[in-house]
């Protein structure tokens, strides 16, 4: 009888834990109060409009209007998550609230839009999409007509002095045409090479440019709202790309994404090594997980070299320059405290960026010589 070779060479074999990504930043959620989906269900995901109508829609209900702008972007979303609005419960739900549940049920989607809220409405889901965890982006449209005469108190108004960086909001007559913005913004978001994107300046197949004055506009733009309306006489334009308290949509997306990356790149480095030496090169394995990360935003084209012109931070100094677009820095294990140590706690690491930015003016000068 054979002898086992273990007696001479036993080999194990020892397979790494998965590493686990950072999550998904290209699906959105429309939330409305139909009954397709029940209240305990919460929410379904669909990958197209044949999709949904084989789920039960018939077609006519709000979300599926929505979906239909949804997926008529280019490039065209793919996936969607519906949530039900229990409105018909005793007490009544809430759209925050539904929002918030359909959040606890589903952690896919980063996008939201509620069809039908109204102006009150509206405010009570972008202060619970501000807070919420993961982080989420929230999507509305509005025709009222206190916007378009800059009538105080109205809603856009009122959400820039909330500052409210998570909620984009959009002046439109046509029915749910804040998720058409949202269809692009997911569509768009392919993490690929150069994938990095702008809202400004984009068409939005199914939505009608609403004939606004230049008053109009100014005045919409100047509360950090954005309009679809027509630009000389061929270009039909979503202008500004702007949330409520007036930073870019691409940053506030480019930075929760390069945020969730370092995050679990950092989890993961921790899940996969045995351990990680309290040490300068423990530290190291760690600032190599972060930078792997980093990579990821500079391949995308959000993050881009430039020069710093912040605060000092560690040896970064004011005027020096990120030439790969961002640095990862960490203080000293040697200046740690022995609670520190005792606590195992890295020292704090710094992850100073230069986000690349976009032109979205431009101003020629033409010198002409007879």
């Amino acid at each position: 009888m054979a002898q086992s070779l273990d007696d001479i060479v036993k080999v194990n074999v020892i397979v790494s834990p998965m590493a686990q990504s950072a999550g998904t930043f290209d699906i959105g959620l429309i939330v409305g109060k139909s009954t397709v989906i029940s209240a305990s269900d919460r929410v379904k995901i669909y990958s197209s409009l044949a999709d949904m109508k084989a789920g039960g829609w018939t077609g006519t209900e709000p979300e599926y209007v929505a979906a239909m702008l949804y997926f008529s972007q280019n490039p065209t979303p793919s996936k969607l998550v519906v949530g039900r609005w229990d409105a018909s419960a005793d007490p009544a739900e809430t759209p925050e609230k539904a929002v918030e549940a359909c959040r606890a049920a589903n952690n896919d989607w980063y996008g939201c839009y509620v069809a039908d809220a109204t102006a009150t409405e509206i405010q009570a889901v972008a202060a619970a999409v501000e807070a919420m965890s993961p982080e989420s982006v929230y999507f509305y449209d509005t025709d009222d007509a206190d916007v378009a005469s800059g009538t105080a108190g109205n809603i856009m108004e009122t959400l820039k002095g909330l500052g409210y960086s998570r909620t984009f909001g959009l002046f439109s007559s046509t029915s749910y045409a804040g998720a058409a913005v949202m269809g692009y913004a997911m569509g768009a978001n392919t993490g690929g090479a150069n994938s990095a994107y702008t809202l400004a300046y984009k068409a939005l197949p199914g939505v009608a440019p609403d004939p606004l004055t230049t008053t109009q506009v100014n005045y919409i733009l100047g509360v950090n709202g954005n309009v679809y309306t027509t630009y000389g006489v061929n270009y039909k334009l979503l202008v500004q790309g702007t949330m409520a308290s007036g930073v870019h949509f691409d940053e506030i997306l480019n930075l929760d994404m390069l945020k969730a990356e370092i995050q679990i790149g950092a989890v993961n480095a921790l899940v996969a090594a045995k351990k990680i030496p309290q040490t300068e090169d423990g530290l190291s394995l760690l600032i190599s997980a972060i930078e792997e990360q980093c990579e990821k935003s500079v391949t995308r084209g959000a993050i881009a070299p430039g020069v710093w012109k912040a605060a000092p931070i560690l040896s970064l100094q004011p005027g020096d320059v990120l030439s790969k677009g961002y640095l990862v820095l960490a203080g000293r294990i040697a200046d740690q405290t022995q609670d520190e140590r005792e606590a195992r706690k890295a020292p704090p690491i710094y992850v100073p960026v230069k986000m690349a930015g976009a032109i979205e003016h431009v101003v020629i000068n033409v010198t002409v010589n007879r």
